[in-house]
């Protein structure tokens, strides 16, 4: 137990800090539709094909270099557009733009997006991240180890009651017990999102044997004369019903148009349900329906919406905000306590004498 509780406390103390920023910054983002308050974020969404076909057309006007562009939905009533250079706009639906923006630091929920995921480090960042996802694991079921030695002191505490290292500890003992279900499952969630691989083998006795997708063509290149109204309409014939909800441009000639639609069976918030269109002649080339998947896919599919409350509604929201915090509070304590610990215990071994339970000469 010793070895356990000396390995908790080090590596906590020395990754406590990145696992607050994850948990600070995954908290905010929870309520990201309650904090973008731009004209039109609050209005219903507008999916019939020629609203957002002008809207398409629209995205091209502000800038031709379109990446993608996601549509409104029931949480924010804005289409966002995204360029090829990182900038970006927000449209409504009837076509104004109501901001633009040259790069992400110009919009807090992108840049907080960017810092929860990646860390601000690209695909380095993300790689840590999910590496922490599984240091987490081990921290939270450690915690649940040497707490339950000590289980009889239980005392739920938000904040500790006082700030020395023996109160620091009873309180994180304490909430890290009551956090470890949320904590674990975040932890799953985040870490099998980052390593889909780890996933996949994970729930290979659930998957069944189907043949490889072959990579859709087009004829074609999108162009001036890429009749919008027009992919919208044969995209929208595929999943009668389905929410439109983000639109990808080729990256390459011979690509086609993706446009991801929402089944209502499907728990992610943008859908994986794809239709590729033809920007020449707007036909549909190749679709992939996820009612067509097994059993594994299906659970893949919830990881997102489960770990970033998008379904469960503003019960699972509040519930995943004091994991968070829990975790905001848990990291930084952990690492703040163990530092100034350190550092004091070196001060007073130089000055002959320890507290807080040392040996005093």
């Amino acid at each position: 137990m010793k070895v356990l509780a000396l390995l908790h406390r080090w590596t906590g103390g020395l990754i406590g800090l990145l696992l607050a920023v994850i948990g600070l910054s995954g908290t905010v983002l929870l309520w990201e539709d309650s904090w973008i308050l731009l004209d039109g974020a609050g209005d219903g969404p507008v999916t019939d094909a020629i609203t957002l076909g002008r809207v398409v057309e629209r995205a091209l006007e502000v800038d031709p270099a379109l990446s993608r562009i996601t549509f409104a939905g029931d949480e924010i009533g804005l289409n966002q557009a995204m360029y090829a250079d990182g900038s970006g706009a927000y449209i409504t639906q009837g076509g104004s733009i109501v901001e633009r923006w040259a790069g992400m630091w110009e919009r807090p929920e992108l840049w907080l997006f960017d810092l929860h995921h990646y860390l601000l480090m690209g695909e380095t960042g993300k790689t840590l991240t999910g590496v922490l996802g599984l240091v987490l694991l081990a921290f939270t079921v450690s915690g649940l180890i040497l707490w339950w030695r000590v289980r009889r002191t239980f005392r739920f505490r938000i904040w500790p009651a006082r700030y020395t290292r023996s109160a620091i500890v009873r309180q994180h003992r304490d909430l890290g017990a009551v956090a470890s279900p949320l904590l674990l499952l975040v932890a799953v969630t985040g870490t099998l999102m980052v390593f889909p691989a780890l996933s996949t083998l994970l729930l290979s006795p659930l998957a069944e044997a189907s043949p490889e997708d072959s990579q859709p063509r087009a004829s074609g290149s999108v162009d001036d004369g890429t009749d919008w109204l027009k992919v919208m309409v044969s995209a929208g014939q595929v999943f009668p019903g389905a929410e439109p909800r983000r639109l990808m441009m080729p990256t390459a000639p011979g690509e086609p148009i993706a446009i991801r639609y929402r089944q209502e069976f499907e728990w992610t918030p943008n859908g994986r349900s794809y239709v590729f269109v033809d920007p020449a002649d707007a036909v549909v080339v190749a679709s992939t329906d996820p009612a067509e998947g097994d059993l594994a896919s299906s659970i893949a599919e919830k990881y997102y919406p489960v770990h970033a409350a998008k379904v469960g509604g503003l019960v699972w929201r509040i519930v995943l905000t004091f994991a968070g915090l829990s975790l905001t509070i848990l990291g930084l304590l952990a690492s703040i306590s163990f530092w100034t610990d350190l550092v004091g215990g070196r001060t007073a071994s130089v000055c002959g004498s320890r507290v807080d339970g040392a040996l005093i000469s």
